[in-house]
């Protein structure tokens, strides 16, 4: 009998960089988050929270790993 290959399933949160449309600003946020996440910069929403994944109202550059 073979072992599976996924005897530790990966997470299925993220980290990604998004960039804040109002201002320009890169960050890094969280997918899953708890609480509203704003720009440094500008103070817009760039992800809001919804129970489990959020909406992300910035635009994503990249999904971190």
């Amino acid at each position: 009998m073979s072992l599976p290959r996924n005897v530790i399933p990966m997470p299925r949160s993220r980290f990604l960089r998004v960039k804040c449309i109002d201002c320009g600003n890169e960050q890094i946020v969280f997918s899953h988050p708890a609480t509203r996440v704003r720009c440094l910069v500008c103070g817009a929403t760039l992800v809001e929270p919804t129970g489990g994944k959020g909406i992300v109202k910035a635009k994503i550059l990249e999904v971190l790993e």
